[in-house]
């Protein structure tokens, strides 16, 4: 009997010294990303602007000029104020008639009020020329900062010569509108009191200087006047204040903006 069965047949002999083929296995995820990955370059040098540099060295110039040019006027001023010695000027109450100050309703004011002011340049190569002035008399006590409008009026302009004394009027009326209840219940309480109303005067204007050809700018001027006591009349004739103490203060008033000074 004979054996059918069929045997595998054997690996074929491998010659010796012959290399042996490794197997191939499916790439991993990191080989497929370094593949695909681009290859790393480094960015160029980015070339220095000098836009940093022009504009420190504009401010450094920008400041220069103007510090150059508020010495130049600052030594110009001095100049000037060496040449000519300017004062201000000054005024004096010379009198204040009240022909009528009364309170026809609870907080209605009727004022009739004449004011004369004497204004006096003492520079010798120095004149002023001044636009019209504001006036407003209020009434004023010690202690309370609350000063009642009594009066308003005006001052025509004037040009105020070198060593020149000017005599100045005005014709002061009614203030605008009524009084509130609390500043004419002071009011009314001083028109009652022996001693009468104590008086500030307050001129506001505008006042060029000329020193020579020289000419400055226009500058905002207040003359404050205090000290003064007014009665009012009990019958037609007018009533004179008592100006003897009275005092006035010039002041220059600077505007910036909207902030005066």
């Amino acid at each position: 009997m004979t054996d059918d069965r069929v045997y595998p047949a054997s690996k074929p002999p491998v010659a010796v010294g012959a290399a042996t083929a490794n197997p191939t296995f499916p790439a991993t995820k990191a080989q497929l990303y370094s593949a695909n990955r681009p290859a790393y370059r480094p960015p160029a040098p980015r070339r220095r602007t000098h836009t940093r540099g022009c504009c420190c060295r504009c401010c450094c110039w920008t400041i220069l000029v103007i510090i150059l040019l508020i010495l130049l006027v600052a030594a110009a001023s001095a100049v000037v104020y060496l040449i000519y010695r300017p004062q201000r000027p000054s005024f004096t109450v010379s009198s204040l008639s009240v022909s009528s100050l009364n309170l026809t309703s609870a907080t209605r004011l009727v004022t009739a009020i004449s004011l004369s002011v004497v204004a006096k340049n003492p520079n010798k190569n120095v004149g002023f020329s001044y636009d019209a002035a504001d006036v407003t008399v209020y009434r004023v006590s010690p202690g309370d900062d609350d000063d009642v409008v009594i009066g308003k009026g005006s001052i025509a302009s004037f040009v105020h010569g070198k060593k020149n004394t000017t005599l100045l009027k005005s014709t002061v009326g009614s203030p605008p509108g009524d009084l509130d209840e609390l500043s004419a219940g002071k009011l009314k309480g001083d028109l009652k009191a022996k001693r009468g109303v104590a008086v500030k005067i307050v001129m506001n204007t505008k006042v060029e200087v000329k020193m020579g050809s020289v000419k400055t700018p226009k500058s905002g001027i207040r003359v404050t006047c205090e000290g003064i006591r007014a009665t009012a009349p009990t019958g037609k004739k007018a009533t004179t204040a008592v100006t003897n103490a009275a005092k006035c203060k010039v002041d220059l008033r600077v505007k910036v903006w909207k902030f005066t000074f």
